[in-house]
């Protein structure tokens, strides 16, 4: 192989670990939208709804003015869209909040972010990606460093919410799973309509479509925050990720997205002044150790098998 090949591979390599990070931060920041927009009325499955429905209508716009042909897809390949957005948006959510709503917000992250411990087996089951003591160990520092930025250990859980929270990590992880696979047959572009098509049809029997319709266009201010839901912290972000998709590894992708509750963390402080403890700063620090660890150049050995030469 080429010097010059070697550092465009190096290149698109750098440029898809910042897709995933800029995707991070992106979600990390729904903070300053999902609050107004609760407070205006919105339940849960509704501010879902919301973002679903914006990302769908600003993707299929964006198609019809740039190619339209990237609305084509064979039915046989309905399955992988269906992951996407019935199992992984859909299904994720609605575990989510039921365990924002029997437990503390604090409890629900982590449990979320037990989502790479799957993603990096199911990677290593379905796609045969090496679980090697690199990504292990920057597993274990970006876990340890979302426990302290969430403050699990201040409070206790019920079964329920503990499975519910489980849940939603596992249907978290899957979108990961399915997008890898789709990602070998279409365009970003295409995953990303038919992923948010799928969950918005899903979602919209429950959801109360006039009385939301009217919350969320009662002014101005209500309409600016609900697109810039959808916009910055949803449509940007599921982009960057499935982008970045492209040249890392699932496993690899879902432990850098860690990156997510280190900048909900210093959204909180920063935007509405919560405190800076201590356990905070530590935390977010072992989230960015673990990036930086994923992204350091090392001889790759598998923990759990070897390959013959």
């Amino acid at each position: 192989m080429s010097e010059e090949s070697e550092a465009e591979m190096k290149e698109k390599k750098v440029f898809s670990v910042m897709m995933i990070l800029t995707a991070a931060a992106g979600w990390g920041l729904i903070g300053l939208f999902s609050r107004p927009l609760a407070a205006s009325g919105l339940t849960a499955l509704q501010i879902t709804f919301v973002r679903s429905v914006i990302v769908l209508a600003g993707m299929g716009i964006f198609l019809l003015c740039r190619d339209r042909r990237l609305f084509l897809i064979h039915l046989r390949d309905l399955w992988m869209f269906l992951g996407t957005g019935l199992i992984s948006i859909v299904f994720f959510n609605v575990c989510y909040f039921t365990t924002i709503r029997i437990t503390t917000l604090a409890a629900a992250s982590i449990l979320l972010y037990t989502a790479p411990c799957f993603v990096m087996f199911m990677s290593a089951i379905f796609f045969k990606e090496k679980i090697t003591a690199q990504k292990l160990a920057a597993l274990v520092l970006a876990f340890a460093g979302s426990v302290l930025v969430s403050g699990l250990a201040e409070g206790g859980i019920s079964p329920f919410g503990f499975l519910a929270g489980i849940g939603s990590g596992i249907g978290y992880a899957t979108y990961s799973i399915f997008s890898k696979a789709a990602l070998k047959k279409y365009h970003t572009f295409t995953l990303i309509f038919y992923t948010f098509a799928v969950a918005s049809v899903c979602l919209l029997p429950f959801v109360g479509i006039r009385e939301m319709t009217a919350v969320v266009t009662a002014d101005a201010r209500t309409v600016a925050t609900a697109l810039g839901l959808g916009l910055v912290s949803t449509f940007m972000p599921y982009i960057c990720y499935t982008a970045g998709l492209k040249e890392v590894e699932a496993g690899k992708a879902s432990v850098l997205a860690f990156a997510e509750p280190m900048v909900a963390a210093v959204t909180g402080i920063g935007v509405f002044h919560e405190k800076l403890r201590l356990r905070n700063a530590a935390g977010i620090l072992l989230i960015f150790l673990a990036i930086v660890l994923l992204n350091i150049p090392l001889q790759k050995k598998s923990v759990f098998r070897e390959r013959k030469v």
